[in-house]
């Protein structure tokens, strides 16, 4: 062995010795601070704020991604010195919503599949979970509606929020695509796949299934069969991947909610969430944006959705740029609620970091 390599694997040692001190001293601060508080730890503004600042000052060779994605780790561990949270999933294990939770929360926490969107919100609303972790839209397939529809009617907050690039890959227990007669996955994942499917898959039939987990799970049951999942679920039932990243769309996104029972404080960097409803007369949807407009508040999204209340009526989602407590989104908001038949906020968050 070289001396140089020698010094470089010493140097290597101390460093971790010198991180490893760091990391103590970091989670005894972080202690120190729950015995202060005694009350909720998590707050999702404070990690945003420093995996922002984290990603501003690395000077490399490391992505920001990565620094980003360790600290999210040192952060989850040290607040589950004090209590681990419990965070729901919409499952079984291996679905992205899973993965989602985990980029979110970090490993430390205890992780609970469920099996609806519903059960998510009453696990959270009866005080069994902390957290839940919900998708809400998808960058090609749309809105979730059964996501919306419970925001709309549960007194629960969004407080975060994760995008999760979705990786479609064909995964079986067989060695090649020929012997499949059949093809399990969720149907908006079918969807993303459609054109690949078409071309390489044409005559296989498809079989929607609650979630691509229970695609993997039961392609791992039938060996004459196919499943589209993630690489997690691959792990998850011992599969081959047949085909990765079968995805029509390469940019292909999805986007989770974290609710709870609080909002998150200002992040500086920040979004707020909000459903309402215009009266019945000519101008009114123009009436509900112009505020908007004049305080320089931007609007992100607007999505329709039918409103329980009557036929062909419809309520509106809105994603605006900023915190509630922003001096320009208070006011927007304010007179919003003068000018609306109906107006819920139901949430500002920190933007996605990673």
């Amino acid at each position: 062995m070289s001396d140089e390599l020698l010094n470089l694997r010493n140097n290597i040692d101390r460093l971790d010795e010198e991180i490893l001190e760091r990391l103590a001293e970091r989670a005894r601060n972080a202690q120190r601070i729950g015995e202060i508080k005694q009350g909720n730890l998590y707050r999702p503004e404070r990690e945003a704020q420093v995996l922002r600042r984290l990603g501003e000052r690395n000077p490399g060779p490391l992505p920001d991604t990565a620094v980003q994605r360790v600290f999210r780790e040192i952060m989850s561990a040290c607040l589950a010195l004090e209590q681990p949270l419990k965070v729901a999933y919409l499952g079984p294990a291996g679905t992205f919503s899973e993965g989602a939770s985990r980029k979110h929360f970090g490993a430390a926490p205890l992780f609970q599949p469920l099996a609806t969107i519903d059960d998510v919100f009453r696990a959270v609303e009866a005080g069994n979970v902390d957290y839940g972790v919900v998708p809400v839209e998808n960058s090609t397939e749309g809105a979730v509606g059964r996501t919306l529809d419970l925001l709309l009617a549960n007194p629960l907050r969004i407080c975060g929020e994760v995008k999760l690039r979705i990786h479609q890959h064909l995964l079986s227990q067989a060695d090649g695509m020929g012997a499949a007669k059949r093809l399990y996955s969720h149907a908006q994942s079918l969807a993303q796949c459609h054109e690949w499917l078409n071309r390489n898959l044409a005559s296989l039939p498809r079989v929607p299934v609650e979630s691509n987990a229970e695609a993997a799970r039961l392609a791992a049951e039938d060996p004459e069969s196919c499943a589209i999942a993630s690489e997690a679920a691959a792990e998850l039932y011992g599969l081959n991947i047949l085909a990765a990243n079968i995805e029509d769309d390469p940019n292909n996104t999805t986007r989770f909610l974290v609710i709870g029972h609080h909002d998150a404080g200002p992040s500086g960097k920040d979004k707020t969430s909000l459903v309402c409803s215009a009266t019945n007369r000519p101008g009114a949807m123009h009436a509900l944006l112009e505020p908007l407009a004049r305080h320089g508040v931007s609007m992100t999204k607007l999505q329709s959705r039918p409103a329980r209340s009557g036929l062909w009526e419809y309520v509106f989602y809105i994603d605006i740029e900023g915190h509630q407590e922003d001096v320009p989104v208070g006011q927007a908001l304010k007179e919003l609620n003068d000018k609306a038949a109906f107006v819920k906020v139901l949430g500002s968050y920190p933007v996605a970091v990673i």
